[in-house]
């Protein structure tokens, strides 16, 4: 969840601009209602976490916009008012596989502040919130991306082209031309995004009609297109290969700017096939909500006044409630609307592009309405669920643990090679996943094996005193696969092999193993971390599952431990496959 921080003096100059005088430190009790957490609340800022559903809360622009209906102090239109512009961008067909959804549009008017420090802090909000956009609706840029340009500077109409890797233009903030290729492997914001640009030998770029290079989306900005402290007028583009992202991250810059008297224009786009569209659209998307399906999951029934209420403080409108008169004769799905019943005409902000389904709706109208003010009763939904098998090896084996009087504990699954194969004596399992970017020495690889990671929990804990039993059930990866195991470790005195063993039948027992279908063999020597002759692998059926026994001092030396440690590590997905399910 993006954690934000809305300065109160910016959100103050917002609500003048729109005539409404309220005092956002009042703001913490609307967003808890609305489900999103306020860390800090203080006389210069109020720091808010947004859940991802809530894309439109990511600027002090549309949270002072959805204040505004929650709070009742004025009705939002749930429509963006989009004039017609003149200006035209054209997509050349090569965009087809490169980056396929363009979107534009042009801002005018807007109102970035009265003194230079207001202006400034437009900017930087202005960034954050293109920033955030990226993460949360573009999946840092892979889906959509979005480029914010000073119009003044630029000679519209504008293309959309493909040019090769020795392609060059001045990039934002740089003050020497370099060429795409060098970009991608020099530039901070090339090296970060360059796996988006993966496998291609032609890269996308937008122009002006002086052949001025706007944007190498997803990358980077040229640097004339630079919005400054002068800026009232804006170009935005927004590219990428999900347009629904794409639509929501164009619509929500819109608004944010339409919020201080922008006047956001039209702009005529010509596809990669030849199709012609305005954009953006700024019309609401209208959606039918059964009666039937607010009354079942909220336990209440609302009149239209309520209901109508609770809808416009979440930024939407109530069209009407009527008879269904098309739609399925029976109950194919629950949101399904079925003729006869009463159904629920509502339109909500095109850039709500959480709302996927009725279902959505409600949730909305919960929140709209009050939670506090729903029947205090159990939810009429009631679905009962399957256990994945899974689910069962996993509580089996926790519970078989928990008896033998071993706590559960949770690492990491980030290890090393020195713990996971050198420190343990084991062979590695396949090809090892090693992480590109590691932050420490100790966490270069994702592990194959549990034990080490108990071990090295051990070892931080050696100052307390014994004895120390500990299990995990957790996953490793191998050959890039994740896959299940369990594993446990205990440092006592007085204990060992018979110990170990004692553990492992237990478990194995829990597990539904038959014992005559189980065998014990020796560990080779040097063959894992066990003192040599009292280390076994365990087989079922002829498989090995897993393995146990005493660890040498050797070993446990290495991880700084002096205690006589016994322990073992199992396979649940072979155990999954060999041992049937004692339930069915």
């Amino acid at each position: 969840m993006p954690t934000l921080e809305f300065k109160h003096s910016a959100i103050r100059y917002i609500q003048g601009l729109r005539g409404i005088e309220h005092e956002p430190e009042s703001w913490s009790n609307w967003l808890v209602e609305l489900g999103c957490p306020v860390d800090a609340n203080d006389s210069e800022a109020i720091e808010v976490e947004v859940f991802p559903d809530r894309p439109d809360l990511l600027s002090h622009e549309t949270i002072t916009r959805a204040s505004r209906a929650f709070l009742g102090l004025a009705k939002n239109d749930v429509a963006m008012e989009v004039i017609n512009g003149r200006t035209e961008v054209e997509v050349d067909a090569s965009l087809e596989k490169v980056r396929p959804v363009i979107m534009g549009a042009i801002v005018r008017g807007v109102k970035t502040g009265s003194t230079p420090e207001e202006r400034d802090e437009f900017i930087q909000s202005l960034m954050d919130h293109q920033e955030k956009l990226h993460m949360t609706l573009g999946r840092k840029r892979k889906f959509s991306s979005i480029g914010v340009h000073d119009l003044s500077s630029l000679e519209p109409p504008f293309k959309v082209i493909t040019v090769p890797g020795d392609f060059s233009f001045t990039p934002l903030a740089c003050s020497d031309s370099m060429t795409i290729s060098e970009i991608l492997s020099e530039h901070p914001k090339g090296t970060e995004y360059s796996h988006l640009m993966e496998d291609l030998d032609e890269y996308p770029v937008i122009i002006d009609s002086n052949d001025q290079v706007l944007s190498f989306p997803p990358i980077i900005n040229g640097s004339h297109t630079t919005v400054h402290e002068g800026t009232t007028d804006f170009f935005i583009d927004v590219t990428g290969w999900n347009a629904r992202a794409c639509e929501a991250c164009l619509l929500l810059i819109c608004l944010s700017m339409a919020e201080r008297d922008g006047i956001v224009e039209g702009v005529k786009i010509t596809g990669f096939d030849g199709s012609e569209v305005i954009s953006p659209r700024g019309d609401a998307r209208e959606h039918r909500v059964p009666d039937r399906l607010i009354k079942k999951i909220l336990g209440v029934v609302l009149t239209s006044a309520e209901l109508s209420e609770s809808i416009e403080k979440m930024g939407g409108r109530l069209e009407q409630s009527r008879t269904v008169t098309d739609g399925p004769n029976d109950y194919e799905r629950w949101s399904d609307c079925v003729v006869g019943e009463i159904e629920h005409i509502i339109s909500m902000p095109r850039w709500r592009s959480d709302i996927m389904h009725p279902i959505d709706i409600v949730e909305d109208i919960s929140i709209g309405y009050g939670f506090k003010n729903l029947p205090e009763k159990y939810s009429s939904v009631h679905i009962d669920a399957i256990p994945l098998d899974s689910s069962n090896q996993k509580r089996r084996f926790g519970e078989s643990m928990r008896a033998c009087g071993l706590q559960e504990v949770q690492s990491l699954t980030l290890s090393n090679e020195k713990d996971q194969f050198e420190l343990t004596r084991w062979e590695n399992q396949g090809r090892v996943t090693v992480i590109s970017n590691p932050i420490t020495s100790d966490h270069t690889i994702l592990r194959q094996y549990i034990l080490p990671s108990l071990l090295r929990l051990l070892a931080a804990n050696r100052h307390r005193e014994l004895p120390q039993r500990v299990y995990e059930l957790g996953e490793v990866v191998r050959d890039s696969k994740n896959k299940i195991r369990g594993g446990w470790a205990c440092a006592e005195s007085g204990s060992g092999f018979t110990s170990a063993k004692g553990i492992s039948l237990a478990m194995l027992r829990d597990m539904g193993a038959d014992f005559s279908d189980v065998q014990f063999e020796p560990t080779a020597s040097g063959d894992g971390p066990w003192i040599m002759g009292r280390g076994s692998k365990i087989l079922v059926k002829g498989v090995e599952v897993g393995e146990f026994g005493e660890v040498s001092p050797d070993v446990s030396g290495s991880f700084g431990l002096k205690s006589p440690i016994h322990a073992g590590e199992i396979d649940l997905v072979a155990i999954g496959e060999i041992i049937p399910d004692p339930l069915i």
